[in-house]
């Protein structure tokens, strides 16, 4: 079987995923990968045979996303192109993790794709939803990616199709230790206006993992440093505790080794509106913004002891093996 894994390449998450999900999917068949997207930080040690710019939303420096190169960066008669010249006739079956390019071109030419992704999870009625819905951000969930069938992965175990999610094994590995420093990764704000917030409470020692930073500086206890995922896994393992945005892979990191843990949601970006919710219903506190009369909350969260006990044990296997009996069926 010749099998195409398509990944979305904005935000580092799902290639961090991929990791682990690339091996098992070897076991299946001729495996090619296909990354879109142009905003993640970090590299898959596999080879990837294609690569496009996709259909990116590009992280601004003040807690959301910066609609105005998103609107620049993203051609839709490119990506009609890409999908029309996309050789998706080679493959017996698409793994699909939202990615938009593959599975409208799978969809266009019949070929079975099966959503293997964060994002599906959140088409079941059983999982938690925000107080406030946005039908336009509803639009590009359903429609974004289409696939024919999908299972999820999610922070709990919601519906019979949605899996506890993928813990890469760089994370597995590590003994979890308690040092002083917080670990801080919030992708849509530009470090130089962390620093000044954050160096507000001054006894505290912070590791800012920044996209904006080009060389790691210091400022007193404060260490910024651009976005590595070994140095970042190295330094959540050894946190006190995390802050960081209300994406999926990060937040469900930081529950499984066991930190303490608050997430700022991305402005306007539905998904992390959603996970927020799920994770408050956890007990995790959410942070609406970061700025300077928030302050008080985040000193109110490091002077609590609690943590929140969660059961991600490695079904990853599991998982894919449900996604490729999706499409024989």
């Amino acid at each position: 079987m010749r099998i195409l894994f398509a990944i979305q390449g904005t935000g580092n998450g799902h290639i961090a995923r991929a990791e682990d999900v690339v091996p098992i999917l070897q076991q299946y068949g001729e495996l090619d990968l296909f990354v879109s997207g142009a905003q993640a930080d970090i590299k898959l040690s596999y080879p990837v045979k294609y690569k496009s710019k996709g259909l990116s939303f590009f992280f601004g420096k003040n807690g959301g996303i910066d609609f105005l190169k998103t609107f620049k960066q993203n051609s839709s008669k490119d990506v009609y192109r890409e999908i029309k010249k996309f050789p998706i006739e080679k493959y017996d079956l698409v793994i699909n993790d939202f990615e938009p390019i593959s599975a409208w071109a799978a969809r266009k030419y019949e070929i079975p794709c099966v959503g293997l992704s964060h994002q599906s999870a959140l088409l079941s009625p059983r999982v938690p939803k925000p107080r406030k819905i946005d039908p336009v951000g509803e639009w590009v969930l359903h429609n974004y990616a289409p696939v024919d069938q999908y299972v999820s992965f999610h922070f709990e175990r919601y519906d019979d199709n949605i899996f506890t999610p993928v813990i890469r094994s760089a994370v597995r590995e590590q003994k979890p230790v308690e040092k002083e420093h917080y670990t801080v990764y919030l992708p849509s704000y530009d470090d130089r206006k962390l620093v000044p917030i954050l160096a507000r409470i001054p006894q505290i020692e912070w590791h800012i993992f920044s996209k904006h930073a080009r060389k790691p500086y210091h400022v007193g206890k404060l260490s910024v440093y651009p976005v590595s995922k070994d140095d970042f896994a190295r330094s959540m393992t050894s946190a006190k505790g995390v802050l960081c945005g209300a994406g999926f892979e990060t937040p469900a990191e930081a529950l499984y080794l066991g930190k303490k843990l608050m997430v700022v949601p991305m402005k306007s970006q539905l998904e992390q509106h959603y996970n927020a919710a799920s994770l408050e219903k956890l007990g995790v506190p959410i942070l609406k913004k970061v700025k300077k009369k928030n302050i008080e909350r985040i000193i109110e969260w490091i002077e609590t002891s609690d943590r929140i006990t969660v059961d991600y044990p490695n079904t990853t296997a599991e998982a894919v093996a449900r996604a490729i009996d999706a499409a024989r069926r």
